[in-house]
């Protein structure tokens, strides 16, 4: 029988020093801009029962959830999400709150993620819920937000806007059941064209067929609106692009034109969960979407409390990855004094060491028998000061 006492479960890592810094670096970071707009954080268990994401729509299939018994048998499940538990948070406990809600959170994730893919089954979310609000200008402060959490790290980095109506629109149109819709979707998100042609063409040549297999291709910026409403004049779908429209064109100018912001049509991911904006974040150097989110007006209704919503997740990991792709790990800094103890000298060491911390030292205390030792410790770790305390004095 094989021992699995030494490694970590595939999809897991442990952090070491300089990681455990950038990784908090981060953290901090995206915390700081998020209660700088009024966001107040809130942690949800780690720990939920397999009913809250069971719902109708099945936003997360069951084969991604790492699910357990409680003491009396129920099913449960290890956070696959956030989004969710706090939609559950606001419909129970929050009902009766001010709208609209400005939450946050910073906490881990679990899902059992494809092998082939990569990914991390455990991963670090920080994000904003607003909660309440069907405002344009909600859409354009979350906008705003997922803008300032990209660029607070000078990195490169590209935010890009969709809008799930438009799909949807196209998708009712077509005479299918919800498998070959589903199929579909996974295709155009997947920008997989040849498949995604061979697929539709088996439904016939329709102006929706045809419409659907252009709208992976509807990337750019404003004059990807135009070719959209060539495809097919549908009072939905205009409906979805001239939202999504004054949204980008807002957007554009919230960051200067600098070219960041871009329209993809083929954004589709999570139909059933999403219900007007999406909006992806991407820092170079990283393949996937290092912020994931949107409008899901529909989502809190499951729990019982029919009101919109907007926000997005920050995966931390992925920045992470990134900073350390372009050397930008954190080191930890070595401690300014060690302060080595004679025999009988051990609590006025102790005592030293807390004044010279109170002064914002960073200092240890030498466990060591002699000063040699003490010295070369010193040398090794590149601590500058060494403080030997003694009977009369100190050194």
């Amino acid at each position: 029988m094989k021992n699995y006492d030494l490694i970590t479960p595939e999809g897991t890592k442990d952090l070491l020093f300089g990681e455990c810094i950038t990784r908090r670096n981060i953290e901090e970071t995206l915390m700081k801009i998020f209660r700088s707009r009024g966001y107040c954080e809130m942690i949800t268990s780690g720990l939920e029962f397999f009913d809250v994401f069971n719902m109708k729509s099945r936003y997360f299939p069951q084969e991604t959830l790492y699910k357990m018994t409680d003491s009396k048998g129920r099913l449960l499940v290890v956070r696959p999400d956030s989004t969710m538990p706090i939609a559950r948070v606001v419909a129970t406990r929050l009902r009766d709150a001010v709208l609209p809600l400005k939450l946050c959170y910073n906490q881990t994730v679990y899902r059992n993620e494809s092998a082939l893919k990569g990914r991390s089954d455990e991963t670090v979310q920080a994000g904003i819920e607003l909660i309440g609000s069907d405002m344009k200008m909600a859409d354009l402060e979350v906008i705003a937000a997922a803008v300032d959490s990209l660029s607070a790290f000078g990195l490169e980095y590209s935010i890009e806007l969709g809008n799930i109506g438009v799909f949807k629109a196209l998708a009712d149109r077509l005479d299918v059941d919800d498998g070959d819709k589903e199929r579909i979707r996974q295709l155009i998100e997947n920008k997989n064209f040849p498949a995604l042609n061979d697929f539709l063409d088996t439904f016939g040549n329709t102006p929706v067929t045809s419409a659907l297999k252009k709208l992976p291709a509807l990337f750019g910026g404003e004059e990807v609106f135009e070719k959209a409403l060539e495809l097919l004049p549908d009072e939905n779908v205009k409906y979805a692009l001239e939202e999504l429209r004054g949204i980008y064109r807002d957007a554009v100018e919230l960051c200067g034109n600098s070219g960041n912001i871009t329209v993809d049509l083929g954004l589709v991911n999570k139909t059933d969960y999403y219900t007007g904006l999406i909006i992806k974040g991407y820092l170079k150097g990283h393949g996937e979407e290092v912020i994931s989110g949107g409008r899901y007006d529909k989502l809190i209704s499951d729990f019982g409390y029919d009101i919109p919503a907007v926000g997005f997740a920050v995966n931390v990991n992925a920045i992470s990855k990134v900073m350390e792709r372009n050397g930008i790990l954190m080191s930890v800094p070595p401690a300014d004094v060690i302060v080595f103890a004679e025999e009988g000298c051990e609590v006025k060491a102790l005592r030293q060491a807390r004044e010279l911390r109170e002064k914002g030292l960073i200092v240890e205390n030498a466990l060591f028998s002699d000063i040699e030792s003490v010295r070369e410790y010193a040398k090794e770790k590149k601590i500058s000061k060494v403080v030997v305390v003694e009977y009369n004095g100190e050194e």
